[in-house]
């Protein structure tokens, strides 16, 4: 018997069923997505929390947070130098032609350095702690989650986040600043051998404009919003590694997510420090020239 077809009406009114079903398991996925970041979120302050409150109860002991000044702070020197004179050098170059254009090659030095000690220093500094750092505290509280040694820890009746995170807090927390004003040294210095060694730029003009635009204030934020970078590679970091799921699988995971969490937060925490920090340099300096 053969079929009826079927009218225009019911392939209209079919299609429009399927575009809404799509449209409905659309929302579906993004409500599933919005309520995991949120969960997310409420756990991390959670542990922040707990974490702040070990800090401040009981002093982590010399021989566990020792090592890990050394391992986050000491280790991590080398690639931060070399980071930001290679960024320094680079900033040179690619600004060089557009300055002797106008033969404002002498200004060179306000600009590489207001931009290196008021964003890219902490920044550059704060990424390369969180690539070599904070993806190795996922790492290894990972692999001890996955091997039960936290559990372990627990039954023993030492805390594992005032044994594990709170020593590896206060390291990132309080060498941050150092490495960052390394990161700011090996800049400037890059960038000006490069400009008057090669470049053959003034160097007494390249000096003295520095000086005169680029003040404490530029370099105490740029120190300032390295602490904030600090601490959210170091909950983030061990957070993920406290949370692993199991297998070497889980603690791949842990680690990458560790690393891209960081750096977007890194990166949100800048822009949002940034403003405030502005807001208050023209509170206290209102002469001062504005952007708009």
């Amino acid at each position: 018997m053969a079929s009826i077809p079927e009218t225009p009406s019911e392939n209209a009114s079919m299609s429009g069923n399927g575009v809404a079903r799509a449209f409905a398991e659309w929302i579906a996925d993004l409500g599933a997505l919005v309520v995991d970041w949120i969960t997310e979120l409420g756990n991390v302050s959670l542990f922040a929390a707990q974490t702040a409150r070990w800090l401040f109860s009981r002093r982590p002991r010399k021989d566990t947070l020792l090592p890990c000044f050394y391992q986050i702070g000491v280790l991590s020197l080398p690639v931060v130098a070399l980071t930001g004179t290679f960024i320094g050098m680079v900033l040179v170059v690619q600004t060089y032609v557009q300055f002797r254009m106008l033969n404002m090659e002498t200004r060179l030095g306000a600009v590489i350095n207001m931009s290196l000690v008021r964003e890219l220093g902490p920044v550059l500094a704060a990424t390369m702690l969180a690539g070599r750092v904070g993806s190795s505290m996922a790492a290894e509280l990972g692999t001890m989650r996955v091997t039960e040694q936290i559990d372990a820890l627990t039954s023993m009746g030492a805390n594992p986040i005032h044994y594990l995170v709170v020593p590896r807090f206060l390291a990132c927390l309080l060498l941050i600043p150092a490495l960052t004003i390394m990161a700011d040294f090996m800049g400037v210095a890059g960038a000006f051998f490069y400009a008057v060694l090669l470049l053959e730029i003034d160097w007494h003009h390249y000096l003295v404009n520095s000086q005169r635009f680029v003040g404490n204030f530029d370099v105490f934020a740029g120190v300032f919003k390295s602490l904030f970078f600090g601490a959210a590679i170091a909950l983030i970091g061990c957070h993920r590694g406290f949370h692993c799921d199991p297998g070497a699988e889980g603690v791949g995971r842990a680690a990458t997510t560790a690393f891209v969490a960081s750096f977007v937060v890194i990166l949100l925490l800048n822009l949002l420090l940034g403003i405030m920090l502005d807001g208050i340099y023209y509170t206290l300096w209102p002469e001062a020239p504005k952007i708009l």
